[in-house]
């Protein structure tokens, strides 16, 4: 779920503007016979950072209302005023003097027409390719006043959020609400309507005096993966400490989400593209022996396909090289002890070592992973310790991990106590909190060493 522009769209707003402006020039210069030479390329960059800084907030989301009139607008308004400052510039730097007039008025000219043209034609091939209703997240608003009803008609109307509201869950009687608005159910339905529809979303519009309510509310959402927003009064917006937003000029401060939203869903997902493929060039040949060791060392098959839950709480299938002499992936499954009698000679080595989870890079490379996360457990033990562990599926909001903040912290093997696995949801949870990127190179440095030296593994 995101309450912002498709990734793509975001990639695309950020360089589109530079990368036409340069290239603008560069055509301009030559079709005007002009050598390109170092003043030029200069220029060039001076122009990339320019354009990249004043028109990088373009809003060319994927609603079609006043699109044309609003992009040309902006984009018209922006590069007059780019085009001023760099005039001055030029004149007090004398920088100017160093290229034809005719050629800069030119690129003056043409490169906001071509800027309108391609932002324009952007809009209409993601608008095509990536919305569609009925791949729209589902959303509901617990409590009915001015201004949930404006959230969810700004909804309806803006389908660059990429969520739909099915409506409304409300404790009074419909005759008390505004336009007579019609409800889902009471309150506390919430819970059980957002597991039996699969709501991703969930909008808490209800007043700060009822607070026992909003608390109530929240408890009975733990036990799933829903995102919550929170619309506060404005007069209130600024005494609370968390990431606050808006949709259309409707106020949302952030409760429980994802930390992967916009650029840094971006971010995360190239580093797990490019760090995988790395890995899995370096151990191809570790692979092939840790392949045929399995294959000879006891009958069954090389890879192990274990249910585990996913983002959002969806089942994925997770491999890993078979370590045991059973398969077990049912509704009960026995978590590996220490000598444990199932699993094989060659398979200890390999779970000792965490070699049998190296194939679950492919499982990154699919997208149902990533490199750093909460690392999955099997399906039978979440339906165990969703119920025990409050907040406990609140680490699906982000895909599992091959390795994590709680693996690198000691939290890592057999979870035999409530209390060893309360604390490693304490580490996921952290991990969801303070993300980064430098976060996940150091959690990555620090597995190697954990692998070598750990004695939880078995």
């Amino acid at each position: 779920m995101r309450l912002s522009p498709h990734p793509l769209f975001l990639l695309s707003r950020q360089i589109l503007s530079p990368v036409v402006a340069v290239s603008t020039f560069f055509l301009v210069c030559v079709f005007n016979h002009v050598q390109l030479s170092d003043k030029e390329f200069a220029f060039a960059i001076i122009i990339f950072l320019m354009v990249a800084r004043s028109l990088n907030d373009i809003d060319v989301n994927l609603s079609r209302k006043n699109i044309p009139t609003h992009i040309g607008g902006l984009i018209l308004l922006r590069w007059f005023i780019l085009v001023a400052v760099l005039i001055g510039l030029g004149y007090a730097t004398g920088f100017s003097r160093l290229f034809n007039p005719y050629v800069l008025l030119q690129w003056v000219t043409i490169t906001p027409l071509i800027l309108i043209l391609l932002h324009l034609m952007v809009h209409g091939v993601l608008y095509s390719f990536f919305v569609s209703k009925d791949s729209f997240d589902k959303a509901v608003i617990v409590g009915v006043n001015k201004i949930s009803v404006e959230l969810a008609k700004n909804l309806v109307e803006q389908s660059n959020y990429e969520v739909i509201s099915l409506g409304f869950f409300d404790d009074r009687c419909r005759t008390r609400l505004p336009d007579n608005q019609s409800l889902l159910g009471e309150i506390k339905d919430t819970a059980q309507f957002v597991k039996d529809q699969k709501v991703k979303v969930v909008f808490v519009a209800l007043p700060m005096t009822l607070q026992d309510r909003v608390n109530d509310l929240l408890d009975s959402l733990r036990d799933t993966t829903v995102s919550i927003y929170y619309l506060p009064n404005v007069l209130m917006a600024d005494m609370i400490q968390s990431r606050s937003f808006d949709i259309e000029g409707v106020p949302l401060i952030a409760l429980c989400e994802s930390p992967f939203t916009g650029s840094k869903a971006i971010i995360k997902r190239l580093s797990d593209i490019v760090l995988s493929i790395l890995i899995l060039l370096l151990i191809s040949p570790v692979l092939l022996i840790c392949a045929i060791g399995v294959k000879l060392s006891s009958p069954g098959p090389i890879l192990f396909r274990q249910h585990r839950y996913g983002l959002d709480g969806e089942e994925i299938n997770v491999y890993k090289f078979r370590s045991m002499t059973v398969c077990e992936n049912g509704a009960t499954v026995t978590q590996a002890t220490r000598n444990d009698a199932r699993i094989t000679p060659f398979g200890n080595f390999l779970r000792r070592k965490s070699l049998d989870e190296l194939p679950q890079f492919f499982n990154v490379l699919q997208g149902r992973m990533s490199i750093v996360g909460p690392r999955p457990h099997a399906v039978a033990h979440n339906e165990l310790y969703r119920k025990q562990i409050r907040g406990y599926m609140i680490r699906h909001k982000v895909k599992p991990g091959i390795t994590g903040w709680a693996q690198v912290n000691g939290s890592r093997g057999e979870t035999d106590t409530i209390d060893k696995m309360e604390k490693r949801i304490d580490y996921d949870l952290d991990y969801l909190r303070n993300w980064s990127l430098a976060m996940d190179l150091l959690i990555i440095l620090k597995t190697v060493g954990v692998v070598i030296k750990d004695e939880n593994a078995y």
